[in-house]
């Protein structure tokens, strides 16, 4: 009988699973189960029943719980465990609960039997430890049973109908089996940092927690890893029909723009749906700042018409997806403590797939107008005008600084002409279609031969490009003006 692919040593499936392995950090687990959650209309009900059915451990990290009707809840869930001899664990961010959470809300669960935690406190020793990398958004944990995703706990993920107030759109799941081990590895690591670490005893062996047929890996993302940043990468490179995204907070760095770039030139049908309307304002410009270069290689890009998406989401080809913590933004894929799991399984892709379609029939496209210019395509309500300068103008205007500055230290592509003046180059450098050739005291005479007429000028005003050459459908309102201001390009000589 013939050897299955996947036992084959050099089969691509073994060469696959050896770079998911690599770039992940963490070895594929088989027979677990795992369900979808969507939103907090399944997520928090999912967790309150797994709370309560938990027998002897309890462990809960959040990055922010809101000292609302919807955290205390889950506060009188969690003391109500406690209360009948379940160790129960909480880990909370400092700087997520400034202005969320009263310190009573804390001192209540610990009067309450619960051990919680704090991660990075600012104190005498380290005052700034606030500004230190974030832990991971959310993650519910018991021992059977375990759940993780994106979403944190408060009245916004579950909205209020009479107000007419649409719940946050998130997204989570229910994971049982031997991958419980290392969710259960990955906050013993976590508390072990906020105080004395968890004995090992204490914590559950892959092999004692069979519960399904499905493959996943757990990944613990640490500061200046950067795991699920190769992660994406490598899926990126590999998916051969689709490859659907969804993040909240996106800011692609350049390589990852160019790999999805690249997948959708071959054909791959590339999505990103992000937030319409962002928590964040700040970056919610650094995002948009971002969509040309993604309309411009083939990527559709979407925005979510709700009042907020935060799900962090990726499904390929219909066999492969990740839920978790981690945004597609240099500071969550390399700086924070971030939490995800990656799933091969078709039957979990597919649902995915389908929760992915009936999100885009909420959502809006984004297209290029034939002048290049980024619109949604269907246009919302106009809003009422904002004063010049703002968030959204700001943030694309440090993108474009940022891009600048790394333009002018490696030399990678020529500046345009407002970046060269940022970097104190000198406008005329920056032309790409003129070269050019100086004399003189200062450089103050120079001579111009524009590549497409093939004829040396010389300009009538000071040092600069002959804008006259440019064809006009590839001038800008800048060249416009420049020929306008010059009038024409004189014939003369060089020093």
């Amino acid at each position: 009988m013939a050897e299955s692919v996947s036992n084959q040593p050099h089969s691509a499936f073994a060469v696959f699973e050896e770079a998911f392995a690599r770039a992940a950090g963490t070895p594929l687990v088989t027979g677990n189960e795992v369900r979808l959650l969507r939103a907090a209309g399944e997520n928090y009900p999912a967790w309150l029943e797994a709370i309560a059915a938990a027998r002897r451990t309890i462990h809960f990290e959040s990055y922010i719980v809101h000292d609302d009707e919807t955290g205390q809840e889950f506060a009188q869930a969690l003391k109500a465990r406690a209360a009948a001899g379940v160790r129960v664990r909480v880990i909370y961010d400092w700087l997520g609960a400034v202005g969320k959470t009263a310190r009573g809300f804390w001192r209540d669960l610990r009067e309450g039997g619960i051990e919680v935690r704090c991660f990075n406190p600012p104190g005498l020793s380290s005052p700034f430890a606030w500004f230190l990398p974030r832990p991971s958004e959310d993650a519910r944990r018991g021992w059977a049973h375990r759940l993780r995703h994106g979403l944190c706990v408060g009245r916004a993920w579950v909205g209020d109908a009479a107000r007419g107030i649409e719940p946050w759109r998130d997204t989570g799941i229910a994971l049982r089996g031997p991958a419980v081990a290392d969710l259960e590895l990955a906050f013993a690591r976590m508390w072990a940092l906020a105080g004395a670490p968890i004995a090992d005893a204490e914590l559950p062996a892959r092999e004692s927690l069979p519960a399904g047929d499905i493959a996943v890996r757990v990944i613990a993302g640490m500061p200046g890893t950067a795991e699920v940043y190769r992660l994406d990468q490598l899926i990126a490179a590999a998916a051969r029909q689709t490859l659907w995204l969804t993040d909240a907070y996106f800011v692609g760095t350049t390589a990852y723009v160019q790999s999805l770039r690249a997948a959708a030139r071959d054909g791959v049908d590339v999505r990103l749906l992000v937030p319409g309307a962002s928590d964040i304002w700040v970056l919610r410009g650094l995002s948009r700042a971002g969509y040309r270069p993604l309309l411009e290689g083939g990527v559709r890009v979407y925005e979510w018409n709700g009042p907020m998406l935060h799900a962090k989401t990726a499904v390929a080809d219909g066999r492969w997806a990740r839920v978790g913590s981690t945004n597609l933004n240099l500071q969550s894929w390399i700086g924070n403590w971030e939490l995800d799991v990656a799933v091969e399984d078709e039957g979990f892709a597919g649902q995915m797939e389908d929760m992915y379609l009936d999100d885009l029939g909420r959502a809006t496209e984004i297209t290029l107008t034939r002048r290049a210019r980024v619109v949604r395509a269907t246009e919302a309500p106009r809003l009422p005008a904002r004063r010049p300068g703002s968030a959204g103008r700001a943030a694309a205007g440090a993108v474009s600084i940022g891009s600048a500055v790394g333009a002018a230290m490696t030399g990678r592509r020529v500046l345009g002409p407002a970046e060269a003046r940022i970097m104190g180059q000198p406008e005329w450098r920056s032309w790409p279609w003129a070269s050019w050739r100086c004399s003189g005291p200062g450089r103050s005479r120079c001579r111009w031969r524009c590549s497409r007429s093939g004829w040396p000028r010389a300009c009538s005003s000071a040092p600069g490009p002959c804008a006259a050459s440019e064809p006009r459908s590839r001038r800008t309102p800048q060249t416009d003006r420049e020929v306008r201001r010059r009038g024409r390009c004189r014939a003369g000589r060089s020093g």
